[in-house]
C-alpha cells in the first residue's frame, strides 16, 4: 500500500499514484446534479423522481440499473463479477426530511415542508460520481474488479429502508459495504473515521396513558394523568441511569407531550413520544424490557393504565476494523494523510448497521464545512447547506476504496 500513498501532497494536490481522477466537465456536472436533487427533495419510499434522474444518468453512462421492489431505489454493477469474488457495496441513501428549507439559495428546495437537511442529496451525487468514474475505468479495462452501487430509499424512517434493501437481495455477491454521512464539523476535503460504535442505536417511544379523569379541585379522588406524564417524562431517564452501565450511553429523550384541553379538567388520556437511543449493542438488545419495567412502575405509582408501543429502529453502526482501514487507505491516497482525522461517537442513528450485521462495512464522516466557516449549520436542520467541495472528496474516497480493495492487500 505505501507505493500508493503521496509523500507529501500538500493540501490541495491529490497523488496521482491511482487512477479515476474527477474530471473538471463532471465536477461540474456533479454540483449540478446535487442542486438539482436539493430542489426535489422526497421523503421516504417516495423518491420515485430522485430514482428516475439517477437511472438516467447510469442508463447514459452505458450501464443497467435495476430499481428495487418498492419503486425507489436501485443498486448498478460496474464491472463483470467474478461469482468467486464478492465485490465490493458502495451505499448511499435518497430521501429528504419533512422540514421547510430556510435557505435563500437559488437551488432551496421547492417542495414546501421538505428539504435535504441531511445531506443525502451529497451522499447519492457522490456515489453516482463514484459510478460514471468507476464505469470509465471499466471502458479502459482499468477496473480491477465488479462493484456494486446501491441506492436505498427510506433511511429516514424506521426501521429503516436498509432492511428492506437487504430483504431485496442487495447485498447477494457483496463481501464488504461502504458509505458516507454528511458532518458539518469536519471541514470539506477531510474525512472522518472510527473504529468500532460510530453511530447509536435509536428506537422510537410511543406512550398512551389513561385514567378517569376529573376536576381539578378533587385530584385525589381520580388520576391526575398531567402530573403522571410528567413524572414519566422526568423519572423514567433517571430511573434507566440507575439501571444500566452508565457507559452503554443509553438515553431517554422526548419529543412531544400531549394532554387536556381545559385548565380545571384533569384529562382522560395523555401521549408521550420519544427516542431511545444508547451506544452499544447489549443494551440495545435490553432496552425495550428496561424501558417498559421503568414506565409501568411510575405509571402504577400515579394509578395510571399505561400503553406502551415501543418501535424498534436501528443498531448502532459498528464499523469493521479493516474495512475502516481500507477507507483511510483511500482518502490517504488520493489526499494524503493530513485528510483523514479521528472522529467521536454520535448518538445519531443511522440504518447502514442493517447492512452490517450480514457483510463488513465501514462508514465515513464526509466534511461538508467550509474551511474557516465558524457558523453552526447542524444537520437536520432548515438551513444546513454544504461545502460542494465535500462532493469532490466523496467521489475520490469511494473510487480509491473501490481499486485498492481489489488488492491482495485488502
Amino acid at each position: 500500500m505505501n507505493q500508493l500513498k503521496s509523500r507529501d501532497p500538500g493540501p490541495d494536490a491529490a497523488p496521482a499514484a491511482l487512477p479515476g481522477t474527477l474530471s473538471e466537465p463532471l465536477r461540474t456536472e456533479l454540483i449540478a446534479f446535487r442542486r438539482d436533487l436539493h430542489m426535489h427533495p422526497e421523503l421516504g419510499n417516495q423518491e420515485f423522481r430522485t430514482t428516475a434522474v439517477l437511472k438516467a444518468r447510469l442508463e447514459a453512462a452505458g450501464l443497467r440499473p435495476k430499481v428495487l421492489p418498492g419503486g425507489t431505489g436501485l443498486i448498478c454493477d460496474i464491472g463483470t463479477w467474478d461469482r468467486g469474488r464478492p465485490m465490493l457495496a458502495i451505499r448511499a441513501d435518497l430521501d429528504a426530511l419533512p422540514i421547510p428549507d430556510t435557505k435563500t439559495v437559488a437551488y432551496r428546495s421547492t417542495e414546501p415542508g421538505r428539504a435535504h437537511a441531511c445531506g443525502h442529496d451529497v451522499h447519492t451525487t457522490a456515489a453516482l460520481g463514484a459510478g460514471l468514474v468507476l464505469a470509465d475505468l471499466d471502458r479502459q479495462g482499468r477496473l480491477p474488479a465488479a462493484v456494486r452501487l446501491l441506492f436505498q430509499p427510506a433511511e429516514e424512517v424506521l426501521p429503516g429502508g436498509a432492511a428492506d434493501a437487504v430483504e431485496a437481495g442487495v447485498l447477494d455477491g457483496v463481501g464488504r459495504i461502504i458509505a458516507v454521512h454528511c458532518d458539518p464539523r469536519v471541514d470539506a476535503g477531510k474525512i472522518g473515521l472510527r473504529n468500532g460504535p460510530i453511530t447509536s442505536a435509536c428506537d422510537r417511544l410511543e406512550i398512551t396513558l389513561g385514567g378517569p379523569g376529573g376536576h381539578t379541585a378533587r385530584p385525589h379522588l381520580t388520576t391526575d394523568l398531567v402530573t403522571a406524564a410528567a413524572r414519566i417524562a422526568t423519572d423514567v431517564p433517571a430511573v434507566l441511569a440507575r439501571r444500566v452501565d452508565a457507559r452503554s450511553g443509553l438515553s431517554v429523550t422526548w419529543g412531544r407531550i400531549a394532554s387536556g384541553h381545559a385548565p380545571n379538567v384533569i384529562p382522560q388520556h395523555a401521549e408521550l413520544s420519544g427516542t431511545v437511543r444508547c451506544l452499544d449493542l447489549p443494551t440495545w438488545r435490553e432496552a425495550p424490557d428496561l424501558v417498559h419495567a421503568a414506565i409501568d412502575e411510575i405509571a402504577t405509582l400515579h394509578r395510571a393504565k399505561s400503553t406502551v408501543e415501543y418501535v424498534r429502529g436501528v443498531p448502532p453502526v459498528v464499523n469493521d476494523p479493516v474495512v475502516t482501514e481500507l477507507l483511510r487507505d483511500a482518502m490517504t491516497a488520493r489526499r494524503g494523510p493530513y485528510a483523514v482525522e479521528d472522529t467521536e461517537q454520535s448518538l445519531g442513528g443511522e440504518d447502514f448497521s442493517w447492512y452490517l450485521e450480514h457483510v463488513p462495512g465501514a462508514m465515513a464522516r464526509l466534511g461538508v464545512r467550509a474551511p474557516g466557516d465558524t457558523r453552526v449549520r447542524d444537520l437536520h436542520a432548515g438551513d444546513f447547506d454544504v461545502d460542494e467541495r465535500a462532493i469532490q472528496a466523496g467521489v475520490e474516497l469511494f473510487t480509491a476504496a473501490a481499486l485498492l480493495d481489489a488488492m491482495p492487500q485488502h
